[in-house]
């Protein structure tokens, strides 16, 4: 064959494949999408998707339809999503787990990065560090004092093993040089119960679900996790401000898609999220909840997990913190 020949063969065929992503990001999508939520109704991913599933599926032209597949800490709906066909009509709705399961558990049933591509970082929201208001914690270094005093002794309650609560009180005591014992309960709601009762004295609870508990003054609360004051509590410190410099965590939510999903549908689709995102309603809805609206690029998204998977395998590992 004429080298010549060879060279627009190539080049036909080249061209032929970017038409075919091209239509098929075109043609994307052609039916009903399955949002994978991979925690329970009621929560606060729930919630972000039911937000956001109306306007994306105006946007998309298709019915954008909430699919919840809680269990594992979000391990079983990241499995389903990771080992489903890569046509952008499976999508998964994950949240900060997403990094730490990797971090703490030895057997995964997918690999994280290899197995679910990014699409958009949407909302992070801080952790709130409360107290039961009999307490006589009012302060970061109140905690810090009385925990140092009285190393272990303090009871801090979680969401489960290996929880984003879990984890953020952790990231607290190995910053603080403190000791503090770790009461596992299985959700957010019957930890916040026993902190309102005075079972166990802190919390490191969602802002979302704990902030009508401390409007109410039925928890106190002490100081915020993320980079800066929430817009809902303008009020209360940071952790960082008032006595940990550096600290910072956040709960987040992101949308990933099994990993051979075609480049043109996954720029796409975040494309379209970011757009939802800016909507002024869903923004005031979403931060009403204490988030922060973000709608990253893929490429952002990536380097992000990556950074929180790198902090929290080092948090496991200098700690001895394991799921199984």
């Amino acid at each position: 064959m004429h080298p010549r020949t060879h060279w627009m063969r190539a080049l036909c065929a080249a061209a032929l494949a970017l038409a075919s992503v091209a239509a098929q990001a075109q043609a994307w999508p052609a039916k009903p999408i399955k949002l994978v939520v991979s925690y329970p109704p009621g929560g606060t991913l729930d919630a972000v998707a039911r937000i956001l599933a109306t306007p994306l599926s105006q946007r998309l032209g298709q019915p954008v339809v909430v699919d919840n597949r809680a269990g594992a800490g979000g391990a079983i709906g990241g499995d389903l999503v990771a080992k489903s066909a890569p046509d952008g009509y499976t999508v998964l709705l994950d949240a900060s787990n997403h990094a730490q399961n990797p971090a703490l558990r030895s057997k995964m049933p997918f690999d994280t990065l290899r197995d679910l591509a990014p699409v958009s970082l949407l909302v992070k929201v801080p952790n709130v560090l409360v107290v039961n208001p009999a307490t006589s914690i009012k302060t970061v270094q109140d905690l810090v004092a009385q925990a140092k005093a009285k190393p272990g002794e303090i009871n801090f309650a979680s969401s489960g093993n290996g929880s984003a609560q879990h984890l953020a009180a952790e990231q607290f005591s190995a910053m603080a040089g403190v000791r503090m014992t770790h009461v596992a309960y299985k959700g957010g709601g019957p930890a916040l119960t026993d902190v309102m009762a005075g079972q166990v004295p802190v919390f490191f609870g969602s802002l979302a679900s704990s902030l009508a508990y401390i409007q109410g003054g039925k928890l106190r609360a002490v100081a915020v996790t993320g980079k800066a004051r929430a817009a809902v509590l303008p009020q209360l410190p940071t952790v960082a401000e008032a006595g940990l410099p550096g600290y910072e965590v956040y709960e987040w939510n992101a949308v990933f898609v099994p990993a051979a999903t075609p480049a043109a549908v996954t720029e796409r689709l975040s494309k379209e999220l970011a757009a939802v995102l800016q909507d002024p309603e869903v923004r005031k809805r979403l931060e009403a909840t204490g988030a922060e609206v973000i709608g990253s690029t893929p490429a952002e998204l990536d380097a992000f997990r990556r950074a929180e998977l790198t902090r929290w395998t080092k948090l496991a590992k200098d700690n001895k913190i394991q799921l199984d």
